[in-house]
């Protein structure tokens, strides 16, 4: 992916989940004010039901002009012009708090005419006991009226947030997923920095080796064609192990570019139409001049199955899995490739005789620079890049692949192919 897409992807993702959030912030808010509101109607309309409850039975009648006057978001005044009892008072504010559902905690007061100022009535509570509810000190008095009654909702914020608690957690829940996909992408960007450190440093590093190296065989082989050396056993014998160790060095570092190459960007195939066998054959002669004590065999019922592959990563392919059967086995090698046709799908099997893989590693030798630690790791040289590059190919042309152990011993890895005649 590059760069510049993968700055437009964060952005705006970046950006939805904070539109979404003011978006969610605004309509918390939003509905809030709508709580607020639906609580002070609902407030009004029993505090004119209890005032018309204290008219009844009386010489005066409701005045036309409501007797209820909200003076903050929590204080309402309420006219009534005549003289009741607290406890009657009381008594109706909880049964028409009750009927329209105000399930908050409210406290009242009445005008004292004698002593000209307001008397303190009680704390209404609904979860506490009266011992322990806190009381009001103070209510505000107020001019023109004689015979009224006022009432406090202390509670009112708490009250309201509580009512709406979902939208409150859905919020939180918002800010969350903010932070963690913050984080992701911090976190993205860094492994992005270290991966992209890492590719450097090992093209940097192959390519620094493959200059001096390129010169070490270039020496070899023309020492190795000197009389001097061909008269003398020995020095051609070291001649040759110098020429083919560097040519397995050689080796190496061109699958480490390659893979840090594909790691940067896909692997270009050149498919053609090629027939399998002459392909395999061909990777199991290069083999056999590695390995000449390998045994290798093909059972196919054709000679003639046809695939749309690229003829040089196909052959790497089967020369990597080749290699690391021979490389893990402890005697005489013995390999078996078999080929087969099962619904549709073209089935190539490379069942060989090695020491096997412990079934908890099984899914980890795909993995890049993975090596598992058992009896032949020390003696077999390697960077744990061949059936990651394996993996690869298979997974750019849509094929599976998967390894599982024999019943007695070795290791069966499985490719499976589309296949149409």
């Amino acid at each position: 992916m590059k760069i510049n897409k993968l700055n437009s992807i964060i952005v705006l993702g970046l950006v939805a989940i904070i539109s979404i959030l003011v978006a969610q912030l605004l309509w918390t808010k939003e509905a809030f004010t709508i709580e607020q509101k639906k609580l002070s109607q609902k407030a009004h309309i029993a505090l004119l039901e209890v005032a018309k409850k204290l008219y009844e039975g009386t010489s005066h009648e409701l005045p036309a002009q409501s007797p209820v006057q909200k003076i903050s978001n929590d204080y309402y005044i309420v006219n009534v012009d005549n003289d009741f009892e607290p406890d009657i008072l009381e008594f109706y504010l909880k049964t028409e708090f009750k009927k329209m559902n105000i399930t908050t905690d409210f406290e009242y007061a009445m005008y004292n005419c004698q002593s000209d100022e307001m008397i303190y009535g009680d704390y209404i509570s609904l979860s506490k006991k009266k011992s322990e509810c806190k009381k009001t000190v103070y209510f505000p008095k107020h001019k023109n009226l004689v015979y009224y009654f006022a009432v406090r909702f202390p509670n009112e914020t708490t009250y309201l947030f509580s009512s709406m608690r979902f939208w409150f957690v859905l919020s939180i829940m918002l800010i969350l997923i903010l932070l963690i996909y913050v984080y992701s992408i911090f976190t993205l960007l860094q492994q992005k920095k270290y991966s992209e450190l890492q590719r450097d440093f090992i093209n940097n590093m192959t390519h620094e080796f493959k200059t001096p190296l390129s010169s070490i065989l270039i020496a070899s082989k023309y020492l190795s064609e000197q009389n001097p050396i061909k008269d003398d056993k020995k020095l051609h014998t070291y001649t040759e192990i110098i020429i083919n160790q560097s040519n397995k060095l050689n080796h190496h570092i061109e699958k480490i570019l390659n893979i840090a190459k594909s790691d940067y960007a896909p692997l270009e195939l050149k498919k053609e139409h090629v027939l399998i066998i002459p392909v395999i054959e061909e990777a199991i002669e290069n083999i056999q001049l590695k390995y000449p004590e390998a045994i290798i065999t093909i059972e196919s019922p054709s000679q003639e199955y046809l695939l749309e592959t690229d003829v040089f990563h196909f052959g790497n392919l089967i020369y990597n899995l080749l290699d690391n059967a021979v490389k893990y086995c402890n005697k005489k090698p013995e390999i078996t490739i078999r080929i087969y046709e099962d619904n549709s799908i073209l089935k190539l099997e490379f069942v060989d005789n090695g020491i096997g893989i412990s079934t908890k590693k099984l899914s980890y030798i795909f993995d890049k620079f993975y090596r598992i630690q058992n009896e032949k790791s020390n003696e077999v040289n390697g960077f744990g890049l061949g059936l990651y590059y394996v993996k690869e190919i298979c997974s750019l042309q849509n094929w599976k692949i998967k390894a599982e152990n024999n019943t007695e011993n070795g290791v069966t890895i499985t490719l499976s192919i589309p296949y149409k005649k």
